[in-house]
């Protein structure tokens, strides 16, 4: 099978393995297909020329896959971004600045008075509910202004809806206790927008602008920072959850909702509505010196490259001097990595003479991931960027994806005239698509989290290599910790006795394989069956103790999702705090497919009547 063909994309490549080898282990080289031959491929790349021989394969690597209306309707669906998303979200940015800006003006006793009306709302709302008549509870929220890329079919299934739009304000900043104490539809931009300028942060913060509170802590949420902290809701002091019986309840990790405090993580809010969440600040410096670092080999080297690059040899995770603040590696061939490290610098540092200072958040700079892979060329080279400005690094062009969706967002000409524009808002792209386009996105596209220990990376990265051919790669480290009840996910057993590297006594050392992107046999017009490689990739981590974030589709049945993830300390706190019958399980959430609200009630009696003796109390670890 052929291997390496490059995608040359102007100013930058991305090259998604386009071919594999050979019968005969021959290494080949060829040019783009022409753009007829994919739609996404003609989107990705309107300038590729055509293949010019292909005398040397041997037979068809895949069948070509036949055009149909859709095809066209996605080659040019960057007419309707341009004149209709684009201005539509700039609208929406500015208008939701404003609000932020006219929510910081008020003073914070102000604005808990309002969180405290607006709770009471909540509470009388979910008392308003009769079981009897009633469908399930869901919030008011529509399904296309999730950032997630699931269908939310699950909405079908509730009825009676519980409107949250008005939590949306940082409630405190407790500088004495590094407490923020902030509402669920928060986000990440609005958040470090009101802690930077303090020199304060929190631990983790996700890069997209949009990604809410509420969504990571109820969902999933990584930073270049969480080989450090862990998950989003791994920082999290207190949850203030508001029950099926309109009871409001703090919950704290040491009080005695502290087993709803450890279930709460990846539940997607089938346990409660949560009403606000006070999260761990750290403090900080108003830059982040970033050190790039390119590397050349196969994907396992690739892989211990990065591993090197942030978990010491010798086994010294928890020294400062030995791990940096933040990392992240970008996989852009099979053969070409960039790691990045950075640590946090004071803004005299910064402006030493000879010192570069790269103020990426400009609308004109070149996207993130196409200035780090300069690397590759120049070599290693070190910069300094606006702390804000970095975290938020990968928010103008969502990682990669922006090159499909607008194929020549990235040039010069469109960066200085437009960028200002940028990005289309992810929720006003899924209102713009339509059942038939939303399908098609599913079979023709992968955005997908793969969650692997550590020392399983090599493995990650070559199993993608192989199903699904799609590059850039993403990898994030994380630490799942050992905790005293055992959540939805967990490390693996004994873990601490194997003195892996990258791990402590107290905590596993993870690592986020992002894989977003459109797949190889995709862009070359071939047959690719989008729905099959994620359900063998979602067994490929249930065999290596992987796990999948629940904002994407899943393809498991119920019984293999169970096998993913624990269902024991889940399970007890839903049928302790009156949640069954009352919230949809978390598993319908993320369920590809409709699900009628009758099919999903007798689901959930099911559980009741005859409740699975593991379930019934937590577990510990």
């Amino acid at each position: 099978m052929l291997k390496g063909r490059s995608v040359k994309m102007d100013d930058q490549i991305i090259q998604p393995l386009c071919g594999r080898e050979t019968a005969n282990n021959k290494l080949a080289s060829f040019s783009p297909l022409p753009s007829s031959s994919c739609p996404l491929l003609s989107v990705l790349h309107s300038q590729a020329s055509s293949f010019s021989n292909m005398s040397d394969l041997e037979a068809p690597l895949r069948p070509k896959r036949k055009k149909i209306w859709v095809d066209y309707f996605v080659q040019f669906r960057w007419i309707i971004v341009i004149f209709v998303v684009l201005p539509i979200s700039f609208t929406l940015y500015f208008l939701t600045y404003l609000g932020d800006v006219r929510s910081e003006c008020k003073s914070f006793k102000q604005r808990q008075k309002e969180h405290d009306e607006n709770v009471k709302k909540v509470v009388k709302r979910l008392k308003e509910r009769d079981p009897k008549k009633d469908g399930l509870v869901c919030t008011a929220r529509k399904p296309w202004i999730a950032v997630g890329m699931r269908n939310v079919d699950y909405k079908r299934a509730r009825h009676f809806e519980v409107d949250l739009s008005a939590f949306r304000n940082v409630l405190n900043v407790d500088k004495e206790r590094m407490i923020a104490r902030v509402e669920p539809l928060v986000n990440m931009g609005q958040i470090s927008r009101v802690t930077v300028p303090m020199n304060l942060s929190l631990a983790v913060v996700a890069e997209l602008d949009d990604l809410t509170v509420g969504g990571l802590i109820n969902g999933y949420g990584i930073e270049g920072s969480s080989h450090i902290y862990g998950l989003f809701s791994d920082t999290v002091v207190a949850y203030e959850i508001v029950l099926a019986d309109g009871k409001l309840v703090r919950a704290t990790k040491d009080n005695e909702y502290s087993d709803l405090f450890y279930a709460i993580p990846w539940s997607q809010g089938t346990l409660g509505l949560l009403v606000a969440a006070e999260i761990k600040l750290i403090p900080v410096k108003e830059y982040m010196r970033l050190t790039y670092k390119p590397v050349v080999g196969n994907l396992k080297e690739l892989a211990q490259a990065y591993v090197d690059s942030f978990a010491p040899r010798d086994g010294d995770q928890d020294n400062p001097e030995k791990v940096p603040d933040f990392v992240e590696t970008m996989i852009y061939t099979p053969t070409e990595a960039v790691c990045m490290t950075g640590r946090y610098a004071s803004k005299e540092e910064a402006k030493k003479e000879g010192n570069k200072i790269n103020s990426v958040g400009w609308w004109f700079k070149p996207w993130f991931y196409q200035h780090a892979h300069t690397a590759l060329k120049k070599g290693e080279f070190v910069e300094y960027i606006p702390t804000r400005e970095y975290y938020h690094r990968h928010t103008r062009c969502l990682y990669w994806e922006g090159k499909l969706i607008l194929p020549f967002a990235d040039q010069w000409w469109f960066r200085f005239l437009f960028g200002w524009l940028m990005p289309p808002k992810v929720s006003l792209l899924k209102a713009t698509q339509g059942e038939a386009i939303r399908n098609y996105y599913h079979e023709m596209h992968v955005i997908q989290d793969m969650l692997v220990p550590l020392y399983k990376v090599g493995d990650a990265l070559e199993w993608v290599d192989r199903e699904m051919e799609i590059y850039p790669i993403w990898l994030c480290p994380h630490r799942l910790y050992k905790l005293p009840a055992k959540t939805m996910v967990y490390p693996e057993p004994g873990f601490e006795l194997q003195r892996r590297q990258g791990d402590t006594q107290y905590a596993q050392m993870y690592t986020d394989v992002g894989v977003y992107y459109a797949p190889g046999p995709v862009l070359r017009g071939e047959v690719f069956d989008g729905s099959d490689a994620v359900r063998r990739m979602e067994n490929w981590l249930i065999e290596n103790h992987g796990f999948q974030p629940q904002y994407a589709v899943s393809e498991l049945n119920e019984k293999s999702f169970w096998r993913m993830f624990d269902a024991g300390l889940y399970e007890h706190c839903r049928k302790k705090y009156g949640a069954v019958g009352t919230f949809m399980s978390v598993y319908y959430k993320c369920k590809k497919g409709k699900k009628t609200e009758k099919e999903v009630q007798e689901a959930e009696q099911a559980i009741v009547d005859t409740p699975d003796a593991e379930a019934d109390q937590p577990a510990d670890c």
